[in-house]
């Protein structure tokens, strides 16, 4: 019974998947799409035959251990994170004073970070609403849903919000998108964690575990990632998304969310100083990584270097990982990545102790670059 009653919410327009209503709104479109094994999406996606955006991995609910490690994690973490809540929610309110906050998370790792921030902004007095969108590496923003916000808010209200940055890529999308300010948009991005320098704020610039990362839809409404394909998103709909009522069951969105956002409401704010003259910096760091990197997997492909410690989760969770690189072995925060390593018989290096990134998997080579 209680998945039908999922079912029925998540298929409803501007559904809030498991959230409750007035925590977010996907403009997305629900679809059903038959899930392609790891293996052979990940020879379609290097061959070039298909784009990442028009397949969808199987997920399954973590085993017991795994979710164990996501409980341990969450306890750990969670008051830096509601500190980093607080500070990122007063920062955004700041911006503008007076004015409402309107929230654009980037489905799907955006949205329970998305959820917080609404959260804490509403409790300190502020008028707030969230949205969660799609934007698609290669492929683009979600035009519809900007279109919808915009005749619903002053897109100078608009903050575009995602958990954290690995090598930047969706921060480049977004910038390269809203170049000419669609609707009225500017590509201003706020996150967690930046330790790639590229977000506009952020609350730290810090590789650090964030809960939410470890999971996939579980922990994000059961919703899947957006998708792109002619056959399933008519020129007047919203990007695609796949639900997952059947794992109401094990879903753990409202109670991340619950567990940090009292929390969050509580914490005094730090002021966010300091980053963007870290920015420079910090891309320079991350250029340099990357071209080593590439040189060690021996490819010319950055999307198969996937580094953070969220990024390497999502690639040992749903692609072909050929190695994990650890800068330190013991560090609790990668504890999740060494159970998953394991599991899988990947191998795991030693990465450069000076490495920003507390992580990196590299992506093993199954077609031709």
């Amino acid at each position: 019974m209680v998945a039908e009653l999922v079912a029925d919410v998540l298929s409803r327009p501007g559904f809030s998947g498991s959230y409750a209503n007035d925590d977010v709104t996907f403009l997305l479109k629900p679809v059903t799409l038959e899930a392609t094994d790891v293996a052979t999406k990940e020879q379609l996606i290097q061959s070039g035959r298909r784009h990442y955006s028009e397949m969808i991995a199987p997920e399954a609910v973590p085993d017991d251990a795994y979710l164990a490690l996501y409980d341990a994690a969450l306890a750990r973490n969670r008051d830096r994170l509601a500190q980093d809540v607080s500070s990122l929610a007063a920062h955004l309110a700041n911006r503008r004073p007076g004015r409402e906050v309107v929230i654009a998370s980037l489905a799907r790792a955006g949205t329970p970070i998305g959820v917080l921030l609404t959260r804490t902004l509403r409790a300190a007095g502020h008028l707030a609403a969230h949205y969660s969108i799609s934007i698609i590496r290669d492929r683009g923003i979600d035009l519809n849903a900007l279109s919808h916000i915009a005749a619903r808010h002053d897109p100078d209200d608009v903050v575009f919000v995602d958990g954290w940055t690995g090598k930047g890529a969706i921060a480049r999308e977004l910038r390269s998108n809203l170049l000419h300010r669609p609707y009225g948009f500017s590509p201003v991005l706020a996150v967690i964690a930046d330790p790639a320098g590229q977000a506009d704020i952020a609350a730290t610039d810090d590789d650090y575990l964030i809960a939410s990362g470890l999971l996939n839809g579980i922990v994000s409404g059961l919703v899947s990632r957006s998708i792109l394909r002619s056959d399933l998103v008519g020129a007047d709909d919203f990007h695609a998304c796949v639900t997952y009522p059947q794992h109401a069951y094990a879903d753990r969105s409202r109670d991340f969310v619950d567990a940090i956002a009292p929390l969050a409401i509580a914490e005094t704010p730090r002021p966010i100083v300091g980053h963007a003259a870290n920015i420079p910096s910090l891309r320079l760091a991350g250029e340099q990584m990357l071209t080593g990197l590439l040189a060690l997997a021996g490819t010319r492909d950055p999307n198969r270097i996937k580094p953070g410690i969220a990024e390497a989760t999502r690639a040992l969770l749903r692609r072909v990982p050929e190695r994990l690189l650890l800068r330190d072995l013991l560090d609790p925060d990668v504890r999740h990545l060494r159970h998953l390593a394991d599991v899988a018989g990947i191998e795991i290096e030693q990465l450069a102790s000076e490495s920003r990134y507390r992580a990196v998997a590299i992506i093993r080579t199954l077609g031709s670059e």
